[in-house]
């Protein structure tokens, strides 16, 4: 399977330095696509996707705030980049305390998957901890979430940040299924404050984890790192391509 990286991982790079330099070092790494953010390519979407072109990249999905009123700019960008698919990267923790909130949490991403479905686009959702670590209701938040959400709409399920709050991962892709669209595949000591490592040299069980949801799209992702994170992000890509 392909492996990508979400170059939120690379951020200070790519703001600070050359985007071409970046890209050209993933590429030569051997990740085959990228999940950018929104405000890393906004206002030249067409210029990072001749970068993209030039070493052999492809967009997976595009984060972005979607639920508000920049949907149409990204939606633009999505297409511009050759993305199927806009992930809103997070809801606030206070609407997942009360099984109200969460449901109002899931009419927002349903009509805005309608949107953006009239535009020819995916919606899928990210989690952080606090989706797994509050239990409105007695049942977990991403998963309640998933429950009152159409079918349509995708889960980007972020490993890491799913075994912070408390979730049994491998299970919960279980209990989710299909609806996992894209995984973030990231280590460390799974704890919310400590830095993250190369992947397959933290506590999580890498093997078991991407087992458990074999059709979901890998993306390496390390939010913050000690060390070099291109050195980090090699030292994944190798560990996940030993995987059986």
């Amino acid at each position: 399977m392909t492996i990508g990286v979400q170059l939120y991982s690379v951020r200070a790079a790519l703001q600070e330095g050359s985007p071409d330099d970046v890209l050209e070092r993933l590429a030569a790494m051997g990740y085959g696509f990228v999940e950018p953010t929104f405000g890393l390519v906004n206002g030249d979407a067409p210029g990072f996707r001749r970068l993209l072109d030039e070493h052999g990249l492809t967009v997976s999905s595009l984060h972005g705030p979607a639920l508000g009123p920049l949907r149409p700019q990204i939606a633009e960008a999505a297409h511009v980049l050759g993305a199927d698919t806009v992930v809103v990267p997070a809801i606030p923790d206070a609407d997942f305390v009360t099984a109200a909130g969460v449901a109002r949490s899931a009419e927002r991403l349903a009509e805005a998957a309608d949107s953006l479905a009239a535009l020819g686009l995916r919606l899928a959702y990210h989690n952080h901890h606090w989706e797994l670590a509050n239990h409105p209701g007695g049942q977990a938040g991403l998963e309640l979430l998933a429950a009152l959400l159409p079918a349509e709409v995708a889960l980007e399920v972020d490993v890491y940040w799913a075994a912070v709050g408390g979730a049994d991962v491998p299970a919960l892709l279980r209990d989710l299924g299909d609806r996992v669209r894209l995984l973030h595949v990231k280590d460390g000591p799974a704890t919310v404050d400590d830095a993250m490592t190369a992947v397959g040299s933290g506590t999580l069980a890498i093997p078991e984890i991407l087992a458990a949801s074999p059709k979901a799209l890998r993306i390496v992702e390390l939010d913050r790192c000690d060390g070099d994170v291109f050195d980090a992000l090699a030292e994944s890509l190798a560990y996940l391509k030993e995987l059986p």
